[in-house]
């Protein structure tokens, strides 16, 4: 078989096959309930029980609280059909115009674009730098250390 006539079949299947998923609906991202959230949370991190949980209100992600208070923030995330979770240690955050930027220090999810609306956005950007701030301990008093 001629290589021009494979390669007209391969790209020509492929984006058969992307079409009719497509138009069956099999593309639209998939929308959280709370619960939904909640277990997507805890299949990837089953050992970091969820304290507070803010669902977005389009349902395409969440911010996860955990119940130890020395970890930091999660994120639950719809990707395409699926979710996907991961701590925000490290994340930079920038807003933009249609919600929030974050660049994760993950390899596997180097960025997330959240779409929120403005208000949604301002609420999501406090809890996320608020959770990462430094937490300072007074000058006069070092750190106190467990034995």
């Amino acid at each position: 078989m001629p290589l021009e006539l494979l390669l007209i079949l391969v790209v020509g299947g492929i984006s058969a096959i992307a079409l009719l998923l497509h138009l069956s609906g099999r593309s639209k991202s998939k929308v959280m309930t709370e619960p939904q959230a909640r277990d997507a949370w805890m299949r990837q991190f089953p050992e970091s029980p969820i304290a507070d949980l803010t669902l977005a209100r389009d349902g395409h992600a969440a911010v996860i609280r955990t119940a130890d208070d020395s970890a930091p923030l999660g994120l639950v995330w719809s990707f395409g059909t699926d979710t996907v979770a991961r701590f925000l240690e490290d994340a930079k955050l920038s807003p933009c115009k249609k919600g929030l930027h974050l660049r994760l220090a993950d390899f596997s999810a180097p960025a997330v674009h959240l779409h929120l609306d403005q208000p949604e956005a301002m609420l999501w950007q406090g809890m996320i730098e608020g959770a990462s701030a430094p937490q300072s301990h007074p000058q006069n008093h070092p750190p106190v250390q467990e034995v």
